[in-house]
């Protein structure tokens, strides 16, 4: 039993043994693992994160991102360990430094630096701080973290241009004297708070005030660009900004003023730059008180050469504005010239829809701006222009901007249908005149000069000139201005073979009727045109075509006798340009003193001419002497009284159908008077506020227009005898539509020849017959009211019934007149027409009193044949006219029965009342009897 426990008590002895050994082991175990455990631990972080030494950056003012260079990487060679291969943050050393860094990416170790707040860089221009990565250490608190060594960051703050350049001065003052020209008159500066030099630094001024004579460089130094004068002006104010080097503006300008000095200057003195000339007063001194300072120089010698521009006046000159072949007949050219281009009008039509270059107060000018030209109607066209003829125009034409250069034609004579052949033409082709001249076969048949060129400064000068190209073939002459030119170049052509083609003169363009699938205007003209004319036959002389160019404005010396000898003084023949040339200064200033303005013109062209004084000097024994500045002046020629052109006469004529057949004189008390109004000596076109004044000019043409139907070819006509135009310088046309007198002549010899004009009607017609008169002054810058006159047929039907049932005698022509009272000549005319009337009304009841004695006679057979004689006697003081058909036509027209008609119209209305105690005598009267009568009475009737 003793065993049995001891063996048990050994049994648990062992039991406890093996625990305790096991418990021992478990600790030794568990110590193990954690010194283990510790030492693993301090293993794995044992390096330090990396980065560069060094960075540079750039930041721009006012934004937080810095660009590194190289970028903000942190690098550890614990990686992949967790905490202690990742990357925990950036740690910035230096309070003065205002950046952060931040971890963008752990693992990687990315981060990024930027600001904490705006930079400034006007405060700060670069930064420099140090900057340490670190990693996470050993777990998730940081623990046992490794930093990296430190680096240097460089970080520059990149400028934006916010700072305006700001002048240093608001004003700024600087003097010059006159006459001199210098480098530098003072210096203006501008400053910039930017802090970059691109930005802070003034790369440019400028002057912001317009047409100024200053110029500034770019360091601020102002010059003048040209001379200065004192008289002209002694102040300018400029204004002057400025640029920094990114192009930013000054905010605001700098006022720069600049005085002039004044110094003495040689040059003239005393002169207006203004000069008013107010028409019809003659001529008009332009410098009354001029004199030449020579600033106590020594002059041995002066020229002065005086020159008056009038072609921005009209053309040319203001040349009164007629048509040139009005003008050729002033100038005694010969008769036979054709205008192309004259006034529109109800005969000349075919310039109506042709442009008038300058408006109503202008020249006769039409522009043609490449897509105007106007057809010649055949009727008018020149013919049987050979050998000898010449082309006259004045032109003003200037090469035209973005054109190619084609031909631009003036004048063309071309085939109107088939083909496309120019017989003549003139054009202009790069700057050159050609004219194109192509003989016929049947004129020769070998090669003739074609093509004459001339090449001249004048053709694309855009100013008027005077062209007349003289043709006495083979030899072509040109005259511009009047100075002969000859062809630099001549073209031989073979001639045009003969054709049945008709062929079509236009203007402004060539007409190209064939070789095209529709016939069309080709080679425009780009221009100016006026008194565009063709005449066959004789070349005029020089005189005549200095004289078509001359002008009736221009310059004059008065009292030339007072110039002294030792004063030589030469004027152009067209009184445009004076020279005159001297050895003493003071009689070389009264020689100016009397050089005046002329203008002859009634109805001058307003507006402004140029005038140029050029002055040459010599001095004694000099090498330098002075030299006296060109003066421009301006005469301003005032505004002319218009004048406002009356026609009176007749508005009512009634005549028998039968009477026509002879001719009725249309007009034959017709008055055409001019007036102007006046008040206080100034023009006034308000004619109901002044007084009326007659003046006498002249008139350019009378239109005589058909109203309604035109007259009947071969039926009706208007006539004028040729002996009506003798002595005068008029001209006249008739077609269907009515009739054109045209020349430049006086009122009266207008008046005298429209009173010749006559209507005629070989036939029944109808009962009313219309005409319209206008008459012009300047080829339409003054036109006349419209004066109507109706014409009342009686046909033999209507006479008969008008006898039988009005028994009154047959009234031929009866006059209805307008009523026209002067206002001037009112009080003259009272008593005139008083005494008038009474004595009509005494011869208007004898009238009567013959006529009842008269048909109260027996009516037998016998006194038949003898009645209509005693009757016509009767009628002798009646309205109607009876004259004999034998009388000459100059009898006819005799101041003493123009003046009885007149009276006798006036008869008519107390006539008709006092005849009418005899209707009822009349009424006894036999049909057969009035039949007679009234064949005898209008059978033997002749009405003008």
């Amino acid at each position: 039993m003793f065993l049995l426990c001891k063996c048990e008590r050994d049994q648990e002895e062992q039991k406890d043994q093996r625990s305790f050994t096991t418990m021992r082991r478990i600790l030794i175990l568990m110590l193990l693992a954690l010194g283990l455990s510790c030492v693993r631990a301090h293993r794995v972080n044992k390096h330090k994160p990396w980065i560069e030494s060094s960075y540079h950056g750039i930041i721009t003012e006012n934004t937080d991102a810095v660009l590194l260079d190289p970028p903000l990487v942190a690098l550890d060679k614990d990686a992949p360990v967790p905490y202690a291969g990742e990357i925990c943050g950036f740690h910035v050393q230096g309070l003065s430094a205002p950046f952060e860094a931040v971890v963008l990416n752990r693992t990687s170790g990315e981060g990024r630096l930027r600001a904490r707040g705006p930079i400034d860089c006007e405060r700060q221009r670069e930064f420099t701080f140090i900057i340490q990565a670190h990693d996470c250490g050993t777990g998730p608190e940081g623990h046992a973290e490794k930093r990296s060594h430190k680096a240097v960051v460089h970080v520059q703050v990149g400028d934006v241009n916010e700072f305006s350049p700001v002048f240093g001065q608001r004003e700024y003052h600087g003097s010059v004297t006159e006459g001199k020209v210098y480098d530098s008159i003072l210096q203006v500066q501008a400053s910039d708070q930017d802090c970059s030099p691109q930005y802070s630094q003034i790369c440019n001024y400028q002057i912001s005030s317009q047409d100024t004579a200053f110029a500034v460089d770019r360091n601020g130094n102002i010059r003048n660009t040209e001379s200065l004068s004192f008289d002209k002006k002694s102040h300018y104010k400029i204004r002057v900004t400025a640029f920094d080097c990114g192009q930013k503006r000054a905010a605001q300008d700098a006022v720069v003023h600049i005085h002039v000095k004044p110094v003495c200057k040689p040059g003239w003195q005393g002169w207006s730059k203004l000069v008013d000339h107010e028409p019809g007063t003659g001529s008009k001194l332009l410098f009354p008180k001029m004199h030449l300072e020579t600033c106590a120089g020594s002059v041995s010698w002066i020229r002065a050469t005086v020159e008056l521009e009038t072609s921005a006046a009209g053309r040319g000159c203001d040349r009164q504005s007629y048509s040139e072949r009005s003008l050729q007949k002033l100038c005694g050219a010969s008769s036979g010239s054709t205008d192309l281009l004259p006034a529109s009008s109800s005969v000349f039509n075919w310039t109506a829809t042709l442009v008038m270059d300058g408006g109503r107060d202008s020249d006769l000018t039409y522009r043609f701006d490449g897509r105007q030209a106007a057809k010649i109607p055949d009727w008018v066209v020149p013919q049987n222009l050979t050998h000898q003829f010449t082309i006259t125009t004045w032109m003003k034409h200037g090469p035209s901007p973005g054109q190619r250069a084609e031909k631009e034609t003036l004048l063309c004579n071309s085939d109107k249908t088939e083909m496309n052949r120019h017989h003549y033409s003139l054009y202009v082709h790069n700057c050159r005149l050609v004219f194109l001249l192509r003989t016929d076969y049947t004129q020769t048949d070998s090669f003739r000069p074609a093509e004459f060129h001339w090449k001249l400064e004048q053709i694309c000068d855009k100013e008027w000139h005077y062209y007349v190209i003289s043709i006495d073939f083979p030899v072509v002459t040109l005259y511009v201005d009047g100075v002969t030119f000859d062809p630099y170049l001549v073209t031989d052509d073979w001639p045009i073979h003969s054709s049945q083609i008709h062929v079509q003169l236009t203007v402004g363009a060539c007409w190209q009727g064939g070789e095209v699938s529709k016939a069309k205007f080709t080679q425009y003209f780009r221009g100016s045109l006026s008194g565009l004319t063709i005449r066959p036959g004789k070349i005029e002389s020089q005189k005549i075509i200095s004289c078509l160019q001359a002008c009736k404005e221009g310059l004059d010396i008065t009292a030339l006798e007072s110039l002294g000898r030792r004063i030589k003084f030469h004027l152009n023949p067209a009184q445009s340009l004076v020279v005159m040339e001297g050895e003493d200064l003071e009689q070389m200033n009264a020689a100016l003193r009397k050089v005046s303005y002329i203008n002859s013109q009634q109805f001058p062209t307003k507006g402004a001419r140029h005038l140029r004084i050029s002055t040459a000097v010599q001095c004694f024994g000099e090498d330098v002497c002075i030299s006296v500045p060109d003066i421009e002046a301006v005469v301003m020629v005032m505004q002319p009284s218009e004048p406002r052109i009356t026609i009176n006469g007749a508005e009512h004529l009634t005549v028998p159908a039968s009477d026509l057949a002879l001719g009725l004189s249309l007009f034959r008390d017709l008055h055409i008077i001019s007036t102007v109004t006046k008040r206080d000596g100034q023009t006034n076109t308000d004619h109901g506020s002044g007084a009326f004044k007659e003046i006498i000019h002249n008139l350019d043409y009378c239109d005589i227009m058909v109203l309604g139907e035109e007259l009947k070819a071969g039926l009706e006509s208007l006539g004028l005898h040729h002996s009506a135009l003798l002595g005068k310088h008029l001209e006249y046309t008739n077609s269907s539509t009515g009739m054109s007198i045209y020349g430049v002549d006086s009122i009266s010899h207008y008046t005298e020849v429209i009173r010749q004009v006559r209507y005629q009607s070989r036939q029944a017609v109808d009962s009313v017959r219309t005409f319209r008169l206008t008459c012009s002054e300047l080829n339409g810058r003054y036109i006349s009211d419209q004066y109507t006159l109706q014409v009342n047929i009686l046909h033999s039907e209507e006479a008969i019934e008008y006898v039988n049932h009005a028994m009154a005698p047959p009234k031929y022509m009866q006059m209805s007149y307008p009523t026209v009272i002067d206002s001037n000549s009112y009080s003259s005319v009272v008593p005139a027409i008083a005494t008038a009337v009474i004595v009509l009304c005494i011869a208007a009841l004898l009238v009567a009193l013959m006529n009842v004695y008269c048909l109260n006679q027996p009516q037998n057979q016998e006194h038949i044949h003898t009645l209509p004689e005693k009757q016509a006697d009767c009628d002798g003081s009646s309205l109607s006219i009876t004259v004999n058909p034998l009388e000459s036509f100059q009898e006819l027209q005799s101041a003493e029965e123009v003046t009885e008609e007149e009276e006798e119209d006036d008869e008519e209305e107390d006539c008709d009342i006092s005849g009418t105690d005899s209707d009822s005598d009349e009424e006894e009267t036999s049909t057969s009897f009035v039949h007679h009568q009234t064949r005898m009475q209008w059978g033997t009737s002749t009405l003008h």
